[in-house]
């Protein structure tokens, strides 16, 4: 990550995601919004790697921001108070990669954000149960689920957040035929989207 936008009206809060986005990629450049129309203002000038995105701002919906960075390259993340199932799945249908709820710890927080590298959702342990509990309570063995050589490079790319464009150069594919990569990908583990993708594929042993 060399670049990241932090969404977030609150100041307190704001510095503590600064100085967790920190620890977890030294050398990251930061830039700060208190609202969606500084955030806008932000993305229009360029794209962040990373997004840290508030839910509840001053100004208007933090869905709104997600949704204008779900077709571009930035790995988002919602951080905010509200764990229930009215603000988590509108949020994952919308592109977030990741939800963490702000009752964790710094160290929590780096750790969860490190795990984006490894492919691995950054989730609020509350938060993973929930999905979990929504996906089914009984984990299903990977063997259940065939993927080829090249779906398994492509799975790994999107858990990290790559969209279709990204895979088709990083895997020197067309563009057709990442998005028919991405789309088994999706029949087979029975999801709908980004986020969702790493988090069944964590539980399946997919990934690593």
């Amino acid at each position: 990550m060399e670049t990241a936008l932090i969404v977030e009206d609150l100041p307190v809060t704001r510095k503590w995601l600064a100085a967790s986005v920190e620890a977890a990629f030294p050398g990251v450049q930061i830039e700060l919004a208190g609202g969606l129309g500084a955030a806008r203002q932000a993305i229009a000038a360029s794209t962040p790697d990373l997004g840290l995105i508030d839910l509840g701002l001053p100004d208007g919906d933090g869905i709104d921001l997600i949704h204008a960075l779900a077709d571009t390259d930035a790995y988002i993340v919602v951080t905010t108070v509200f764990a229930d199932d009215d603000h988590l799945f509108p949020a994952l249908k919308a592109g977030a990669h990741g939800y963490v709820l702000k009752d964790q710890s710094r160290a929590q927080m780096v750790e969860l954000l490190q795990g984006i590298v490894r492919g691995q959702p950054p989730l609020s342990a509350s938060i993973a149960r929930r999905l979990l509990a929504h996906f089914g309570p009984a984990p299903e063995p990977a063997g259940d689920v065939h993927l080829s050589p090249r779906e398994h490079e492509t799975l790994s790319l999107i858990s990290k957040g790559f969209t279709v464009a990204k895979v088709a150069e990083a895997m020197s594919i067309s563009p057709n035929t990442a998005a028919g990569y991405v789309k088994e990908i999706y029949r087979k583990l029975n999801v709908s989207s980004r986020a969702e993708v790493a988090m069944e594929a964590s539980r399946r042993g997919l990934l690593g």
